[in-house]
């Protein structure tokens, strides 16, 4: 039982309101602990003058699953040109990523075995390169959001495939046939939740999300666009039917993460109006808006596009049930890879370079895949970038704030650092914002936001909110009991540089990178939920399955055994149920 100490670094541990103390940090067997100072260790870190945070978790990154595979291979070029000695296309943008030959040289163990198999791409990285990227990063954990039950299989196959970081999904529900039958024909409240709760455990899932609700669905009866009270042209529901009932359900069965919405209108001038409406449908229980930056549109001025920011942030403010993640766009390439096939449909003749893909599979749900570049001088995305900028200087609680870029879609995981610097220097912020369309620049409310972040509210918003909105109590902080995953960090006052090369990335207490090169790539464990149900629903699920899908029902469910082969053998990590 090997017992390690990191020696004299200043903490920020938000959930045991640790703000910059200068401490020790003790861990053994993968677990902090809490012992005497003078207790002899086997092994010590010099942390001095450097900041301990917990490991990094996001709890929305597009990271496994169709739509993620159908993004490599949609752009060959990107991972063509981010291999070994190859030039990475936009090698200047923030948040790209650099030729990484001399890291593969760097990253062998002490038989000189490589420790990074070849893994690349800059937009969607394969599997092998997200794991050692978020690690490299101070990371330890990222959850797939839009996890399709008949396709879950696949799902944690990829994130199993993930190198390192800790891992979960949550699966979509609210465009489903069966769900919607049930929901128009007024069946039982209990029998819909009951449905929700066979779906979350038979998928091995941490929650459920809904992705414009009730909007997939409509887009194959030929609706283009599905408000929240607007009926739906075959089953008559309205998406507010979807919200509430899904609201509900996850309540009673006392999942911990809330509904995680992908509201209806992504990308429509005006949809901040939906936004709000959305937030009101949960009838003040918990729910989680998600890359709320593509919901905060306006219509105002010559272009009839303008920042919602102000507005949705006073609405977040007001309502204590509702958190949000912000899906901050980032300017270079990317692939846009998303389940709202009718927003996909609209966006595909702006796929840079013009190819797109658009499916569904098993009438659970369906995807949309497009390239897509962001630019500085486009208008547009230059307010798009603004705003959610905005949103996150104008929320008053960082608890209910999470950092995403929704990657890939508003830019890739690996642009975090560059954010961070965004945040916490004003000076930066404004240097960037005066690169932008002039325009742009005068709908703005940023120059005259002078608020900065602190390191303690970065823990929390990359740390120690999402753990606390997931329900993983021995996540995202630093106290006794917790699992030893840690970065620490050279006190730099480039915020960017700071956060991209942690000096010691600790995994369940092993060392996994150091200065941002892998040392070690153990396997991480996969999160999930199991709430109790009736399992009487299993013959209404039996029947629609043997009518109407192409898979047999018998093999639907993911045991525990299964689950830890597909991560690889690693560990199960079972959520607690909220009490």
């Amino acid at each position: 039982m090997t017992l390690v100490r990191l020696k004299g670094g200043t903490l920020f541990d938000p959930i045991n309101n640790v703000n910059g103390e200068r401490r020790d940090l003790t861990f053994r067997d993968g677990r902090i602990v809490d012992v005497p100072a003078t207790t002899p260790v086997d092994r010590e870190y010099d942390a001095t003058g450097m900041i301990v945070m917990a490991g990094g978790i996001d709890l929305h990154s597009h990271i496994g699953g169709g739509k993620t595979n159908l993004s490599r291979l949609l752009l060959p070029e990107d991972h063509r040109a981010d291999a070994p000695g190859a030039d990475a296309p936009g090698a200047d943008a923030p948040g790209a990523v650099a030729p990484r030959e001399a890291a593969y040289e760097a990253a062998r163990d002490d038989n000189g075995r490589y420790l990074r198999l070849p893994s690349c791409g800059v937009c969607t990285p394969g599997t092998l390169a997200t794991g050692y990227r978020y690690a490299e990063m101070g990371y330890t954990a990222a959850f797939e959001p839009a996890m399709m039950p008949s396709n879950a299989r696949h799902t944690h196959l990829e994130m199993g495939d993930t190198p390192i970081i800790d891992h979960g999904a949550y699966v979509m529900l609210g465009n489903d046939e069966l769900f919607l039958q049930m929901l128009a024909a007024r069946d039982d409240f209990e029998r819909l939740r009951d449905y929700v709760g066979w779906t979350i455990t038979a998928s091995k899932a941490l929650g459920v999300k809904v992705v414009n609700p009730g909007g997939i669905s409509a887009f194959k009866f030929n609706q283009r666009s599905l408000d929240v009270d607007e009926p739906h042209a075959h089953y008559g529901i309205t998406p507010r039917d979807v919200l509430r009932t899904l609201t509900r359900a996850l309540t009673e069965l006392r999942v911990p993460h809330p509904l995680h919405v992908h509201t209806s209108n992504l990308g429509v001038p005006g949809n901040l109006a939906s936004t709000i409406a959305t937030m009101d449908a949960a009838d003040g229980l918990p729910i989680h808006l998600t890359h709320i930056q593509f919901h905060s549109y306006g219509t105002e001025g010559s272009r009839k596009f303008s920042s919602g920011a102000r507005q949705i942030a006073e609405a977040v403010n007001a309502r204590p049930n509702v958190s949000i993640d912000v899906g901050q766009i980032i300017f270079g390439q990317t692939v846009t890879a998303s389940g709202d096939t009718m927003m996909q449909f609209r966006n595909a003749p702006l796929a840079r370079p013009h190819k797109w893909v658009v499916g569904d599979i098993e009438c659970d749900a369906g995807c949309g895949v497009l390239p897509f570049r962001y630019r500085e001088q486009s208008y547009v995305n230059a307010l798009q970038w603004i705003i959610g900028l905005e949103i996150f200087l104008l929320v008053d609680d960082p608890w209910r704030v999470a950092m995403t870029t929704d990657h890939p879609n508003g830019g890739p995981f690996t642009s975090y650092p560059h954010l961070i610097r965004l945040l916490m220097d004003k000076t930066f912020r404004d240097e960037q914002l005066a690169k932008l369309h002039p325009e742009a620049q005068v709908a703005s409310a940023l120059p005259e936001l002078k608020r900065e972040f602190s390191l303690y509210e970065i823990a929390i918003i990359t740390r120690a909110g999402p753990a606390r909105l997931l329900g993983l109590r021995d996540r995202g902080h630093l106290g006794a009991g917790a699992a030893a995953d840690i970065a620490v960090y050279r006190d730099e006052p480039d915020r960017e540089r700071m956060f991209t090369s942690p000096a010691y990335v600790f995994k369940d207490g092993e060392l996994v990178a150091r200065d941002g090169t892998l040392v070690a790539t153990p396997t991480g464990g996969i999160h999930f939920v199991a709430p109790e149900f009736d399992r009487g629903i299993e013959k209404t699920l039996r029947a629609y399955s043997d009518a109407n899908l192409a898979s047999n029902f018998a093999h639907a469910a993911i045991s525990d055994d299964e689950a830890c082969r597909c991560c690889r053998g690693g560990r199960l990590l079972p959520v607690e149920c909220l009490t």
